[in-house]
Protein backbone atom coordinates (compact mmCIF):
# COMPACT_ATOMS: atom_id res chain seq x y z
CA UNK A 1 0.00 0.00 0.00
CA UNK A 2 2.85 2.17 0.91
CA UNK A 3 4.24 1.99 -2.12
CA UNK A 4 1.09 2.46 -4.24
CA UNK A 5 0.97 6.23 -2.19
CA UNK A 6 4.72 6.78 -3.25
CA UNK A 7 3.69 6.26 -6.96
CA UNK A 8 0.80 8.52 -6.74
CA UNK A 9 3.13 11.02 -5.06
CA UNK A 10 5.95 10.20 -7.86
CA UNK A 11 3.04 10.70 -10.72
CA UNK A 12 1.86 13.62 -9.29
CA UNK A 13 4.73 15.53 -9.15
CA UNK A 14 5.76 14.65 -12.57
CA UNK A 15 2.76 16.00 -13.81
CA UNK A 16 3.31 19.42 -11.54
CA UNK A 17 6.64 19.79 -13.48
CA UNK A 18 5.32 18.75 -16.89
CA UNK A 19 2.80 21.72 -16.29
CA UNK A 20 4.91 24.13 -14.42
CA UNK A 21 7.86 23.81 -17.35
CA UNK A 22 5.27 23.82 -20.37
CA UNK A 23 3.54 26.99 -18.45
CA UNK A 24 7.02 28.74 -18.51
CA UNK A 25 7.77 27.74 -21.62
CA UNK A 26 4.44 29.34 -22.88
CA UNK A 27 5.22 32.29 -20.18
CA UNK A 28 8.66 33.32 -22.06
CA UNK A 29 7.54 32.66 -25.55
CA UNK A 30 5.94 35.21 -27.88
CA UNK A 31 2.50 33.41 -28.35
CA UNK A 32 0.77 34.04 -24.42
CA UNK A 33 -2.34 33.60 -25.58
CA UNK A 34 -2.85 30.60 -23.60
CA UNK A 35 -2.89 33.43 -20.32
CA UNK A 36 -5.02 36.35 -22.28
CA UNK A 37 -8.52 36.03 -19.69
CA UNK A 38 -10.31 37.37 -22.87
CA UNK A 39 -10.28 38.75 -26.53
CA UNK A 40 -8.25 41.89 -26.70
CA UNK A 41 -9.86 45.42 -27.94
CA UNK A 42 -9.39 46.47 -31.43
CA UNK A 43 -6.53 49.18 -30.08
CA UNK A 44 -4.34 46.79 -28.55
CA UNK A 45 -5.05 43.26 -29.93
CA UNK A 46 -1.51 44.35 -31.71
CA UNK A 47 0.66 44.24 -28.59
CA UNK A 48 -1.55 41.47 -26.33
CA UNK A 49 0.87 39.45 -26.53
CA UNK A 50 3.98 41.97 -24.66
CA UNK A 51 1.68 41.39 -21.53
CA UNK A 52 4.51 43.93 -19.45
CA UNK A 53 3.62 46.62 -21.76
CA UNK A 54 0.58 47.28 -19.79
CA UNK A 55 1.34 44.72 -16.58
CA UNK A 56 4.62 46.03 -15.17
CA UNK A 57 4.45 45.08 -11.90
CA UNK A 58 2.30 41.76 -11.81
CA UNK A 59 1.14 42.88 -7.89
CA UNK A 60 0.23 46.64 -9.35
CA UNK A 61 -3.21 47.89 -9.14
CA UNK A 62 -5.00 50.99 -10.93
CA UNK A 63 -2.42 52.74 -10.40
CA UNK A 64 0.14 51.20 -12.55
CA UNK A 65 -2.41 50.74 -14.89
CA UNK A 66 -2.68 54.09 -14.87
CA UNK A 67 0.89 54.82 -15.44
CA UNK A 68 1.12 51.90 -18.37
CA UNK A 69 -1.49 53.98 -19.54
CA UNK A 70 -0.28 57.21 -19.60
CA UNK A 71 3.46 56.30 -20.90
CA UNK A 72 1.44 55.44 -24.44
CA UNK A 73 -1.18 57.69 -24.50
CA UNK A 74 -0.16 60.78 -22.52
CA UNK A 75 1.40 63.02 -25.19
CA UNK A 76 -1.56 62.49 -26.94
CA UNK A 77 -3.83 63.50 -24.39
CA UNK A 78 -1.56 66.58 -23.67
CA UNK A 79 -1.92 67.74 -27.19
CA UNK A 80 -5.80 67.28 -26.67
CA UNK A 81 -7.80 70.37 -25.79
CA UNK A 82 -9.00 67.78 -22.70
CA UNK A 83 -12.75 68.44 -21.83
CA UNK A 84 -12.24 65.65 -18.32
CA UNK A 85 -8.34 66.19 -17.29
CA UNK A 86 -7.56 64.59 -14.45
CA UNK A 87 -7.06 68.06 -12.57
CA UNK A 88 -11.13 68.48 -12.82
CA UNK A 89 -11.66 65.18 -11.09
CA UNK A 90 -8.88 65.88 -7.84
CA UNK A 91 -10.84 69.29 -7.63
CA UNK A 92 -12.62 68.91 -4.01
CA UNK A 93 -15.72 70.23 -5.60
CA UNK A 94 -16.17 67.37 -7.70
CA UNK A 95 -15.60 65.02 -4.74
CA UNK A 96 -19.07 63.79 -5.49
CA UNK A 97 -18.29 63.19 -9.05
CA UNK A 98 -15.87 60.68 -8.10
CA UNK A 99 -17.70 58.51 -6.22
CA UNK A 100 -20.25 57.97 -9.32
CA UNK A 101 -17.17 57.49 -11.82
CA UNK A 102 -13.43 57.70 -10.82
CA UNK A 103 -12.39 59.94 -13.82
CA UNK A 104 -9.18 59.61 -12.62
CA UNK A 105 -8.26 56.33 -13.81
CA UNK A 106 -8.28 54.91 -17.85
CA UNK A 107 -9.29 51.74 -16.44
CA UNK A 108 -12.34 52.79 -15.30
CA UNK A 109 -14.03 53.58 -18.36
CA UNK A 110 -11.23 50.89 -20.67
CA UNK A 111 -11.34 47.88 -19.59
CA UNK A 112 -9.40 45.47 -21.37
CA UNK A 113 -10.51 41.79 -22.00
CA UNK A 114 -13.66 42.25 -21.79
CA UNK A 115 -15.50 41.53 -25.39
CA UNK A 116 -18.93 41.92 -24.10
CA UNK A 117 -18.66 45.29 -22.68
CA UNK A 118 -16.59 47.15 -25.03
CA UNK A 119 -18.09 49.29 -27.52
CA UNK A 120 -16.52 51.95 -29.68
CA UNK A 121 -13.05 53.12 -28.88
CA UNK A 122 -12.33 50.62 -26.67
CA UNK A 123 -14.90 52.19 -23.95
CA UNK A 124 -16.62 49.29 -21.50
CA UNK A 125 -18.87 51.38 -19.70
CA UNK A 126 -22.71 51.56 -20.64
CA UNK A 127 -23.77 53.90 -23.49
CA UNK A 128 -25.29 56.49 -20.86
CA UNK A 129 -22.80 56.63 -18.45
CA UNK A 130 -22.80 60.98 -19.32
CA UNK A 131 -25.78 61.04 -16.98
CA UNK A 132 -23.89 60.29 -14.07
CA UNK A 133 -22.42 64.03 -14.24
CA UNK A 134 -25.04 65.59 -16.64
CA UNK A 135 -28.28 64.68 -15.13
CA UNK A 136 -29.31 68.14 -15.37
CA UNK A 137 -28.21 69.44 -18.53
CA UNK A 138 -31.46 70.16 -19.92
CA UNK A 139 -31.22 72.95 -17.65
CA UNK A 140 -28.26 74.80 -19.40
CA UNK A 141 -28.64 73.58 -22.75
CA UNK A 142 -32.81 73.60 -23.68
CA UNK A 143 -31.71 72.35 -27.14
CA UNK A 144 -30.62 68.72 -25.32
CA UNK A 145 -33.90 68.28 -23.57
CA UNK A 146 -35.49 65.40 -25.31
CA UNK A 147 -32.03 63.69 -26.26
CA UNK A 148 -30.88 60.59 -25.09
CA UNK A 149 -28.07 59.98 -22.81
CA UNK A 150 -27.26 57.13 -24.90
CA UNK A 151 -25.81 59.36 -28.15
CA UNK A 152 -24.07 61.31 -26.54
CA UNK A 153 -20.64 60.02 -27.69
CA UNK A 154 -21.92 59.74 -31.00
CA UNK A 155 -20.27 60.84 -34.14
CA UNK A 156 -20.83 64.37 -34.62
CA UNK A 157 -21.70 65.40 -30.95
CA UNK A 158 -19.19 64.76 -27.95
CA UNK A 159 -15.76 63.28 -27.58
CA UNK A 160 -15.23 62.44 -24.22
CA UNK A 161 -11.72 63.77 -24.52
CA UNK A 162 -11.50 66.52 -27.18
CA UNK A 163 -14.27 68.75 -28.39
CA UNK A 164 -12.45 71.04 -30.39
CA UNK A 165 -14.29 70.27 -33.43
CA UNK A 166 -17.54 70.94 -31.50
CA UNK A 167 -17.01 73.82 -29.28
CA UNK A 168 -20.04 76.82 -29.77
CA UNK A 169 -17.56 79.22 -30.81
CA UNK A 170 -15.96 76.98 -33.47
CA UNK A 171 -19.59 75.85 -34.52
CA UNK A 172 -20.41 79.42 -35.13
CA UNK A 173 -17.61 80.81 -36.72
CA UNK A 174 -18.13 77.83 -39.35
CA UNK A 175 -21.95 78.65 -39.88
CA UNK A 176 -23.64 78.08 -43.46
CA UNK A 177 -20.18 76.84 -44.87
CA UNK A 178 -20.50 75.18 -48.57
CA UNK A 179 -20.14 71.44 -48.64
CA UNK A 180 -17.22 71.79 -50.67
CA UNK A 181 -14.77 74.73 -50.53
CA UNK A 182 -13.81 77.59 -53.14
CA UNK A 183 -9.96 77.53 -52.20
CA UNK A 184 -8.02 74.16 -50.85
CA UNK A 185 -5.69 74.71 -47.88
CA UNK A 186 -3.78 71.91 -47.80
CA UNK A 187 -0.42 72.39 -46.52
CA UNK A 188 2.40 71.88 -48.51
CA UNK A 189 5.39 70.40 -47.33
CA UNK A 190 8.99 72.25 -46.92
CA UNK A 191 11.00 69.38 -46.46
CA UNK A 192 14.70 70.99 -47.04
CA UNK A 193 13.37 74.02 -44.03
CA UNK A 194 12.44 71.08 -41.90
CA UNK A 195 15.76 69.50 -42.49
CA UNK A 196 17.99 73.15 -42.38
CA UNK A 197 16.08 73.90 -39.10
CA UNK A 198 16.52 70.28 -37.48
CA UNK A 199 19.42 70.26 -34.89
CA UNK A 200 20.63 66.67 -35.69
CA UNK A 201 20.38 67.03 -39.38
CA UNK A 202 24.29 66.52 -40.52
CA UNK A 203 24.24 69.71 -42.94
CA UNK A 204 27.84 69.59 -43.50
CA UNK A 205 27.86 66.24 -44.97
CA UNK A 206 24.41 66.17 -46.37
CA UNK A 207 24.32 69.86 -47.32
CA UNK A 208 20.94 69.34 -49.45
CA UNK A 209 22.11 69.72 -52.84
CA UNK A 210 20.85 67.63 -55.41
CA UNK A 211 23.26 65.05 -56.76
CA UNK A 212 24.26 64.03 -60.28
CA UNK A 213 24.25 60.60 -61.06
CA UNK A 214 28.21 59.73 -61.13
CA UNK A 215 28.32 61.26 -58.10
CA UNK A 216 27.10 57.66 -55.89
CA UNK A 217 29.43 56.47 -54.00
CA UNK A 218 28.56 52.72 -53.50
CA UNK A 219 31.32 50.53 -53.74
CA UNK A 220 32.28 49.97 -57.46
CA UNK A 221 31.63 45.93 -56.82
CA UNK A 222 28.09 47.55 -56.19
CA UNK A 223 27.39 50.37 -58.63
CA UNK A 224 26.72 47.87 -61.60
CA UNK A 225 22.93 48.00 -60.91
CA UNK A 226 21.70 50.26 -63.36
CA UNK A 227 18.15 49.93 -61.42
CA UNK A 228 18.74 50.57 -58.16
CA UNK A 229 20.89 53.72 -59.17
CA UNK A 230 18.26 54.98 -61.11
CA UNK A 231 16.09 54.90 -58.73
CA UNK A 232 17.99 56.27 -56.08
CA UNK A 233 18.89 59.28 -58.76
CA UNK A 234 15.30 60.27 -59.17
CA UNK A 235 14.74 59.89 -55.51
CA UNK A 236 14.22 62.94 -53.00
CA UNK A 237 17.32 61.53 -51.20
CA UNK A 238 19.19 62.34 -54.46
CA UNK A 239 17.38 65.39 -54.80
CA UNK A 240 18.76 66.90 -51.36
CA UNK A 241 22.05 65.63 -51.06
CA UNK A 242 21.59 61.92 -49.28
CA UNK A 243 24.54 59.91 -50.86
CA UNK A 244 24.23 55.72 -50.79
CA UNK A 245 26.69 56.12 -47.90
CA UNK A 246 24.40 57.73 -45.81
CA UNK A 247 22.52 54.62 -45.45
CA UNK A 248 24.51 51.82 -45.79
CA UNK A 249 27.76 53.09 -43.91
CA UNK A 250 27.61 52.24 -40.58
CA UNK A 251 29.97 52.77 -37.79
CA UNK A 252 31.86 50.34 -36.72
CA UNK A 253 34.58 52.16 -33.52
CA UNK A 254 32.00 55.01 -33.06
CA UNK A 255 34.96 57.10 -34.91
CA UNK A 256 35.36 56.98 -38.29
CA UNK A 257 35.92 53.54 -39.22
CA UNK A 258 32.97 52.27 -41.65
CA UNK A 259 31.53 49.05 -42.96
CA UNK A 260 29.25 48.57 -46.07
CA UNK A 261 25.82 47.35 -44.82
CA UNK A 262 24.11 45.58 -47.97
CA UNK A 263 20.68 45.63 -46.24
CA UNK A 264 20.24 48.56 -43.71
CA UNK A 265 16.72 48.08 -41.39
CA UNK A 266 14.34 50.59 -40.53
CA UNK A 267 16.89 51.49 -37.52
CA UNK A 268 19.04 53.29 -40.07
CA UNK A 269 15.76 56.02 -41.10
CA UNK A 270 16.11 56.80 -37.21
CA UNK A 271 19.28 59.02 -38.20
CA UNK A 272 17.20 61.14 -39.95
CA UNK A 273 13.79 60.99 -39.62
CA UNK A 274 13.36 60.63 -35.79
CA UNK A 275 9.83 62.03 -35.87
CA UNK A 276 8.56 59.61 -38.21
CA UNK A 277 9.92 56.78 -36.54
CA UNK A 278 8.20 58.11 -33.48
CA UNK A 279 5.10 58.20 -35.05
CA UNK A 280 5.22 54.94 -36.91
CA UNK A 281 6.09 53.21 -33.71
CA UNK A 282 2.90 54.84 -32.01
CA UNK A 283 0.62 53.26 -34.74
CA UNK A 284 -1.47 50.23 -35.59
CA UNK A 285 1.63 49.76 -38.11
CA UNK A 286 4.33 49.88 -35.93
CA UNK A 287 2.96 49.66 -32.28
CA UNK A 288 4.21 45.83 -32.19
CA UNK A 289 7.70 47.08 -32.96
CA UNK A 290 7.62 49.74 -30.04
CA UNK A 291 7.31 46.47 -27.74
CA UNK A 292 9.72 44.61 -28.80
CA UNK A 293 7.64 42.08 -30.58
CA UNK A 294 8.13 41.21 -34.20
CA UNK A 295 7.01 43.14 -36.59
CA UNK A 296 3.15 43.65 -37.76
CA UNK A 297 2.11 41.99 -41.03
CA UNK A 298 -1.14 42.30 -42.48
CA UNK A 299 -2.53 38.58 -41.38
CA UNK A 300 -2.72 40.59 -37.86
CA UNK A 301 -5.15 42.95 -38.71
CA UNK A 302 -8.76 42.69 -38.07
CA UNK A 303 -9.75 44.14 -41.00
CA UNK A 304 -9.75 42.81 -44.48
CA UNK A 305 -6.60 42.19 -46.75
CA UNK A 306 -5.01 41.28 -49.79
CA UNK A 307 -4.14 37.79 -49.48
CA UNK A 308 -0.71 38.24 -51.39
CA UNK A 309 0.16 40.50 -49.01
CA UNK A 310 -1.18 39.06 -45.46
CA UNK A 311 2.78 38.12 -44.30
CA UNK A 312 4.82 41.12 -45.41
CA UNK A 313 6.27 42.70 -42.18
CA UNK A 314 5.56 46.15 -42.33
CA UNK A 315 8.42 48.77 -41.99
CA UNK A 316 9.62 52.23 -43.22
CA UNK A 317 10.77 50.60 -46.57
CA UNK A 318 6.94 48.78 -46.82
CA UNK A 319 5.73 51.90 -48.45
CA UNK A 320 8.53 53.88 -49.28
CA UNK A 321 10.61 50.53 -50.50
CA UNK A 322 14.01 50.57 -50.41
CA UNK A 323 15.77 53.00 -53.02
CA UNK A 324 12.53 54.85 -54.71
CA UNK A 325 11.16 56.74 -51.58
CA UNK A 326 8.09 57.53 -53.94
CA UNK A 327 6.08 60.00 -51.73
CA UNK A 328 3.03 59.31 -54.76
CA UNK A 329 3.72 55.87 -54.46
CA UNK A 330 3.40 55.49 -51.12
CA UNK A 331 0.32 57.88 -50.89
CA UNK A 332 -2.19 55.50 -52.57
CA UNK A 333 -0.23 52.18 -54.15
CA UNK A 334 1.52 51.30 -51.05
CA UNK A 335 -2.02 51.15 -48.84
CA UNK A 336 -3.60 49.64 -51.25
CA UNK A 337 -1.54 46.61 -51.70
CA UNK A 338 -2.36 45.71 -48.31
CA UNK A 339 -5.61 46.93 -47.63
CA UNK A 340 -8.81 45.18 -49.39
CA UNK A 341 -11.50 46.56 -46.77
CA UNK A 342 -14.59 48.36 -48.63
CA UNK A 343 -13.98 51.92 -47.90
CA UNK A 344 -10.33 51.28 -49.07
CA UNK A 345 -11.31 50.16 -52.99
CA UNK A 346 -13.67 52.25 -52.94
CA UNK A 347 -11.10 54.97 -53.52
CA UNK A 348 -10.36 53.80 -57.09
CA UNK A 349 -13.72 54.74 -58.10
CA UNK A 350 -14.14 58.21 -55.62
CA UNK A 351 -14.04 61.51 -56.79
CA UNK A 352 -11.13 62.40 -54.45
CA UNK A 353 -9.08 59.54 -56.37
CA UNK A 354 -10.50 61.50 -59.92
CA UNK A 355 -8.59 64.49 -58.14
CA UNK A 356 -5.81 63.10 -57.50
CA UNK A 357 -5.39 62.15 -60.79
CA UNK A 358 -5.96 65.51 -62.47
CA UNK A 359 -3.44 66.63 -60.04
CA UNK A 360 -0.72 64.33 -61.24
CA UNK A 361 -1.64 65.18 -64.84
CA UNK A 362 -1.07 69.09 -64.12
CA UNK A 363 -5.24 69.38 -64.85
CA UNK A 364 -6.06 70.83 -61.56
CA UNK A 365 -3.19 73.09 -58.69
CA UNK A 366 -0.72 71.02 -56.32
CA UNK A 367 -2.83 70.19 -53.18
CA UNK A 368 -6.49 69.35 -55.11
CA UNK A 369 -6.23 66.20 -55.25
CA UNK A 370 -6.81 63.62 -52.45
CA UNK A 371 -4.92 60.44 -51.94
CA UNK A 372 -4.73 57.60 -49.04
CA UNK A 373 -2.75 59.89 -47.23
CA UNK A 374 -4.36 62.94 -47.01
CA UNK A 375 -6.65 61.90 -44.88
CA UNK A 376 -4.66 59.27 -43.21
CA UNK A 377 -1.36 60.70 -42.93
CA UNK A 378 -2.27 64.27 -42.47
CA UNK A 379 0.69 67.18 -42.58
CA UNK A 380 1.56 69.59 -39.52
CA UNK A 381 2.61 73.31 -39.48
CA UNK A 382 4.78 73.25 -36.22
CA UNK A 383 7.85 75.86 -34.74
CA UNK A 384 11.30 74.36 -35.87
CA UNK A 385 13.78 76.80 -34.61
CA UNK A 386 11.80 79.73 -35.45
CA UNK A 387 10.83 78.20 -38.81
CA UNK A 388 7.65 77.60 -39.32
CA UNK A 389 8.16 73.40 -41.17
CA UNK A 390 5.14 70.95 -42.53
CA UNK A 391 5.90 67.57 -41.22
CA UNK A 392 3.73 64.50 -42.31
CA UNK A 393 2.11 62.78 -39.22
CA UNK A 394 2.98 58.99 -39.92
CA UNK A 395 1.05 57.81 -36.92
CA UNK A 396 -1.93 56.59 -39.26
CA UNK A 397 -4.35 55.99 -36.78
CA UNK A 398 -4.12 59.22 -34.92
CA UNK A 399 -6.77 60.98 -36.37
CA UNK A 400 -9.43 57.80 -35.97
CA UNK A 401 -9.91 57.72 -32.54
CA UNK A 402 -12.48 58.63 -32.85
CA UNK A 403 -12.65 60.08 -36.30
CA UNK A 404 -14.04 63.35 -35.56
CA UNK A 405 -10.52 64.16 -35.18
CA UNK A 406 -10.11 64.38 -38.92
CA UNK A 407 -12.16 67.29 -38.99
CA UNK A 408 -9.56 70.10 -38.04
CA UNK A 409 -6.52 68.30 -39.48
CA UNK A 410 -7.95 67.08 -43.24
CA UNK A 411 -11.77 67.74 -44.22
CA UNK A 412 -11.82 71.56 -43.23
CA UNK A 413 -9.17 71.82 -45.70
CA UNK A 414 -11.48 71.30 -48.49
CA UNK A 415 -14.95 70.90 -46.99
CA UNK A 416 -16.85 73.25 -45.01
CA UNK A 417 -17.99 71.98 -41.20
CA UNK A 418 -21.45 70.88 -41.27
CA UNK A 419 -20.32 68.85 -44.38
CA UNK A 420 -17.75 67.06 -42.44
CA UNK A 421 -19.67 66.54 -39.45
CA UNK A 422 -22.67 64.77 -41.66
CA UNK A 423 -20.10 62.78 -43.91
CA UNK A 424 -18.01 61.46 -40.68
CA UNK A 425 -21.15 60.56 -39.06
CA UNK A 426 -22.31 58.53 -42.06
CA UNK A 427 -20.84 54.95 -41.80
CA UNK A 428 -22.37 53.76 -45.36
CA UNK A 429 -21.31 56.81 -46.98
CA UNK A 430 -17.29 56.55 -45.31
CA UNK A 431 -17.38 52.45 -46.95
CA UNK A 432 -18.11 54.03 -50.18
CA UNK A 433 -15.61 56.31 -49.52
CA UNK A 434 -17.66 59.36 -49.58
CA UNK A 435 -18.99 59.39 -53.46
CA UNK A 436 -22.10 60.74 -52.86
CA UNK A 437 -23.70 63.36 -50.09
CA UNK A 438 -24.82 62.32 -46.72
CA UNK A 439 -27.50 60.40 -45.34
CA UNK A 440 -27.25 61.85 -41.97
CA UNK A 441 -27.66 65.25 -40.78
CA UNK A 442 -25.92 65.94 -36.98
CA UNK A 443 -27.59 68.67 -35.09
CA UNK A 444 -25.21 70.67 -33.52
CA UNK A 445 -24.38 73.41 -36.08
CA UNK A 446 -28.76 73.41 -35.73
CA UNK A 447 -28.54 73.37 -32.47
CA UNK A 448 -25.85 77.22 -32.22
CA UNK A 449 -27.53 78.79 -34.34
CA UNK A 450 -31.09 78.64 -32.27
CA UNK A 451 -29.20 79.48 -29.38
CA UNK A 452 -27.36 82.50 -30.59
CA UNK A 453 -31.14 83.30 -32.13
CA UNK A 454 -32.50 83.36 -28.91
CA UNK A 455 -29.42 85.01 -26.88
CA UNK A 456 -30.02 87.35 -29.67
CA UNK A 457 -34.06 87.83 -29.23
CA UNK A 458 -33.84 88.11 -25.80
CA UNK A 459 -30.90 90.82 -25.57
CA UNK A 460 -33.41 93.03 -28.08
CA UNK A 461 -36.57 92.67 -25.35
CA UNK A 462 -33.89 93.67 -22.41
CA UNK A 463 -33.18 96.58 -24.57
Amino acid sequence: MKLKGSIKWIIWLVFTLLVASYLGYRMYDEDKTLFLPGKTSHGHHQIEMACAACHTDKFGGKKVLQAACMKCHGEELKLADDNHPRSKFTDPRNADRIKKIDALYCVTCHVEHKPELTGVMGVTMPQDFCVNCHYDIAKDRPSHKDLPFTGCASAGCHNYHDNRALYEDFLLKHLHEKDVLSEKKLLQRNLKLRLQTMPSYPLKEYPLRSFTRHEQDAPPTLSTDGKLLDEWYQSAHAQSGVNCSACHNIDIDGKSKKKWLEKPDQKICVNCHKQENEDFLNSMHGMRLAQGLSPMSPAMSVLKMDNDSKHQQLSCFSCHSTHRFDTKYAAINACLNCHADQHSQAYKHSLHNKYWRMEQQGEIKEGNGVSCATCHFPRHEQKQNGKHVIRVMHNQNDNLRPNEKMIRSVCMNCHGLGFSIDALADRALIDKNFTGLPAKHIKSLDMIERRVEIQRIKGNKKE
